[in-house]
C-alpha cells in the first residue's frame, strides 16, 4: 500500500527544516537563476520582459512553496500548481518543446540541493534528515516538471482545436453555395494555416472513415465532416503519383471524388462526389480507390432529382405496374436490355443471359405493354433514365 509519506516524501520532515532554509533562499534563487542561464542555451539571455519575468517567478516561487510544504504539508499543492502550469503554456507559445524548461528544472535542482545541504549542515541536521530532504527536493522538481508537461499540453491541444477549427471554416467556404470571395479565402487560408491549390478536388467519405483516410495522404488535404459526410479537398489531384496515393488512403473504403478545377469549382466538386457516394459500393474483388463522379454522370442526374425520375417512372412505366413482382421485374430487365442495346434481340439475350428466342418473346410482350415509346428517342430517355433509378418499382 503506498501512503501518502512515498509520494510526498517532504510530510517525514520536521519543521526546523524549513527554518534552516528559509535564510538561504535569495542566496539560492540568486545562484539557480545564473546557473540556468549559463547551462540552458534557450535561456542564455537577460531576464528581460515577460520572459525574466516568468523565469525569476519560477524559481522564486518553486523554493517559497518548497519551504511551505516542509512546514505545512497537509495544505497541499494546488494553489501554487498555477505558476508552473502557466510556465509549461508559455513554452508552446514562444515555439519552444518542453525539454528547455525540464533542463532548467533539473539544473534548479542540483544548484538547489547544494545550497540547501550547506544550510542543513550548519544546522546540524542528521544524516537521516539529510536523506530525506534530499528525496524530497528532487521528489518536489519532478512534480514541477509535471505540472509544465500538463499546461504544455492544454496549450497544444487548445492550439490544435483553433486549428482545426479555421480549417474547418475553410473548408466550409471553399464548398459553400455561396461563392466566397479571393480575399476572404486569402484570410482564412493563411489563419488556417493551408496554402490554396491552383487545382482542387473534393472526396466524400463515410465520417468513420475521414480520419484514417486523412492521415494516410502524404498530401496536406483540408478535412472535415460536413453535414455526416467526410469531406477531403485535394490539392493538385491530378499530379504524379496523385492517383496511386489516393487509391492507398482509400483502399476498399466506399469514397467518392469530384471532378477537379480551380478553387471556384470545389463547391460543384464537392455536390458530385457527395451525391457519388450513393452510386453502389464497388465489390469486394475491385481495385482500390474511390468511384469517380465523372464516371456516372447519368446516375448522378437520375439521384440528383428524384421527383422528377418519379414522375417519368409513373409516365413510363405505369403499365408494369398490372404485373405480378416477378413479371414486372422481366420485363424491366427487358426494357432496359432493348435501351441499351437499341433492340438488337441477340445483344439483349446475352445481357439477359436467356436464349434470342426467350429474349424475342419478351420484346413482343414489351411492345404490348409501352407500345410506341420503344421508338420515340425521347421517350426511349425517359424509359432509360427510369429504369436505371429502379423506376418499375416508383413507377
Amino acid at each position: 500500500m503506498i501512503v501518502p509519506s512515498q509520494i510526498e516524501p517532504w510530510r517525514g520532515l520536521p519543521g526546523e527544516v524549513a527554518d534552516a532554509i528559509e535564510p538561504a533562499l535569495p542566496t539560492i534563487t540568486r545562484e539557480t537563476l545564473e546557473a540556468i542561464g549559463r547551462e540552458v542555451p534557450e535561456y542564455a539571455r537577460p531576464l528581460e520582459g515577460a520572459f525574466g519575468t516568468a523565469v525569476r517567478t519560477g524559481v522564486a516561487e518553486a523554493l517559497r512553496q518548497f519551504v511551505q510544504l516542509i512546514r505545512h504539508p497537509d495544505a497541499g499543492r494546488d494553489s501554487g500548481r498555477g505558476v508552473y502550469v502557466a510556465l509549461g503554456r508559455g513554452e508552446l507559445r514562444e515555439g519552444r518543446t518542453l525539454d528547455a524548461l525540464l533542463a532548467a528544472y533539473r539544473v534548479g535542482a542540483r544548484v538547489a540541493w547544494r545550497q540547501i545541504a550547506l544550510a542543513a549542515r550548519r544546522a546540524e541536521l542528521d544524516a537521516e534528515t539529510l536523506s530525506l530532504l534530499a528525496e524530497s527536493v528532487f521528489a518536489y522538481i519532478d512534480e514541477l516538471s509535471a505540472d509544465s508537461a500538463e499546461g504544455y499540453a492544454q496549450a497544444r491541444s487548445e492550439l490544435e482545436g483553433e486549428r482545426q477549427r479555421r480549417r474547418r471554416e475553410l473548408l466550409g467556404l471553399l464548398v459553400g453555395d455561396r461563392p466566397a470571395e479571393d480575399g476572404e479565402l486569402r484570410v482564412a487560408s493563411e489563419a488556417a494555416g493551408w496554402k490554396l491549390p491552383r487545382s482542387a478536388a473534393a472526396l466524400a467519405c463515410a465520417d468513420e472513415d475521414l480520419g484514417r483516410i486523412e492521415r494516410r495522404l502524404g498530401t496536406d488535404p483540408l478535412a472535415a465532416s460536413i453535414g455526416g459526410i467526410g469531406c477531403i479537398i485535394l490539392p493538385d489531384p491530378a499530379g504524379p503519383g496523385r492517383e496511386r496515393e489516393l487509391a492507398g488512403a482509400v483502399g476498399k473504403a466506399h469514397a467518392a471524388i469530384g471532378p477537379a478545377g480551380d478553387r471556384g469549382r470545389l463547391a460543384r466538386s464537392w455536390s458530385l462526389a457527395r451525391l457519388g457516394l450513393r452510386v453502389a459500393a464497388p465489390s469486394p474483388d475491385a481495385a482500390s480507390g474511390p468511384i469517380r463522379a465523372e464516371d456516372h454522370l447519368a446516375q448522378l442526374l437520375v439521384l440528383d432529382n428524384p421527383r422528377l425520375i418519379e414522375l417519368i417512372a409513373e409516365r413510363r412505366l405505369g403499365a408494369l405496374q398490372e404485373l405480378t413482382p416477378r413479371a414486372r421485374e422481366r420485363m424491366a430487365e427487358t426494357a432496359l436490355a432493348y435501351v441499351t442495346h437499341w433492340g438488337n434481340a441477340v445483344a439483349m439475350a446475352q445481357a439477359m443471359q436467356v436464349h434470342p428466342q426467350t429474349a424475342r418473346y419478351r420484346l413482343a410482350r414489351l411492345r404490348e405493354l409501352l407500345g410506341d415509346a420503344l421508338d420515340d428517342p425521347g421517350a426511349r430517355l425517359e424509359l432509360n433514365l427510369a429504369l436505371r433509378a429502379g423506376g418499375a418499382e416508383a413507377g
